[in-house]
């Protein structure tokens, strides 16, 4: 006996057939679809059952899931400048969870997208296209002038970074110059006084990082030597080749400031390869402090950000931008946490 083949369906499915299919009304299969509370949830559950059976197209503004929550917020990761950009770099992994602590103390969702914008119309397209209440970006990348532009029109979102100058969106982040400056200072403090920085200057972070190191160095009366200053991606590979470089050319330094915890990490692996002690030969600072970062050999000394109140502050932020014309930036303080890796 031949199978039965199942009708083709003619057009798209209306809010009509919805309401027919699960014997509602109109006005309540909307609503089912909007998570809006004056529906059941067992009618919600009904109603997004059909839909989904029947292939219905959700309209932009409609949620993703049915949570009961009181918003739902999308993390999405431009492409970074220096890093990998892959949602399993400590960095990334501990900033989402605070975002994802803070997200459920206020009862909301949070969705990770796989969008990778990188022009202002992917921007505005994926603003658009969401069905989130909001969006944070984890990193401006080379956006600063896109996302200015999209806050003209759209105040839906908050973006992990730098403070940069003209900014007309809201930010969050470290102060990174005064960050810099404090881990560079202590390392003068400590009669270091050929202190390379690591890092890519070309994102905005890393550069306030420098500005900082620069400034501690001015003060100390040290001049900066740009042979100490290597351009590093946020990863530990990419340290290691760097100190086995600055070593091969037989450059005299007593101490490194790492622009992150990744990058200071990769610094000690290849100083410990070269059999030269850490802290007693060079002094190592990082910044970020990673959870990784205090189990290391030797514990690493670094500056926080605070990635708890980080999220705590992002979602407070996101949640506040419909009763906000305009949303105050937000830079969170630097403490530098001194451990093993550059003595007292």
């Amino acid at each position: 006996m031949a199978e039965k083949q199942k009708p083709k369906r003619s057009g798209k499915v209306r809010l009509d057939d919805l309401a027919a299919a699960a014997g509602v009304s109109v006005a309540t299969v909307s609503r089912a679809l909007n998570d809006h509370p004056a529906v059941n949830a067992d009618t919600k559950r009904r109603v997004w059952k059909i839909a989904r059976e029947k292939d219905y197209v959700l309209r932009p503004g409609m949620p993703t899931v049915l949570s009961g929550a009181l918003a739902t917020i999308m993390v999405v990761i431009p492409p970074p400048q220096g890093r990998e950009g892959n949602i399993s770099d400590p960095f990334y992994l501990e900033l989402i969870g605070g975002i994802g602590v803070a997200a459920r103390e206020s009862r909301c969702d949070i969705l990770i997208s796989h969008i990778a914008p990188q022009t202002e119309k992917d921007l505005v397209q994926l603003m658009s296209e969401s069905r989130a209440d909001g969006v944070i970006f984890l990193g401006q990348s080379g956006l600063h002038d896109q996302f200015n532009s999209l806050a003209e029109a759209n105040n839906r979102f908050v973006v992990w970074g730098a403070d940069l100058p003209g900014r007309k969106y809201c930010s969050v982040g470290s102060d990174n110059i005064r960050g810099g400056r404090r881990a560079t200072a202590h390392l003068t403090r400590m009669g270091r006084n050929r202190i390379a920085f690591l890092g890519y200057s070309k994102a905005a972070e890393v550069h306030q990082r420098y500005l900082g190191y620069s400034e501690a160095l001015q003060q100390s009366g040290i001049e900066i030597d740009p042979e100490l200053v290597l351009p590093v991606q946020f990863q530990i590979s990419s340290a290691e080749v760097a100190v086995d470089a600055l070593l091969a050319r037989n450059v005299p330094f007593d101490a490194i400031f790492a622009a992150s915890d990744l990058i200071a990490m990769g610094a000690v692996r290849a100083l410990a390869r070269a059999g030269i002690d850490v802290p007693g030969d060079v002094s190592v600072v990082g910044y970020d402090d990673l959870q990784l970062a205090r189990y290391g050999r030797p514990a690493l000394t670094t500056i926080s950000q605070e990635m708890t109140e980080a999220g705590r502050i992002l979602v407070s932020k996101m949640l506040n931008t419909p009763h906000s014309d305009s949303l105050t930036s937000e830079r969170l303080p630097t403490d530098l946490i001194v451990r093993e890796s550059c003595g007292a």
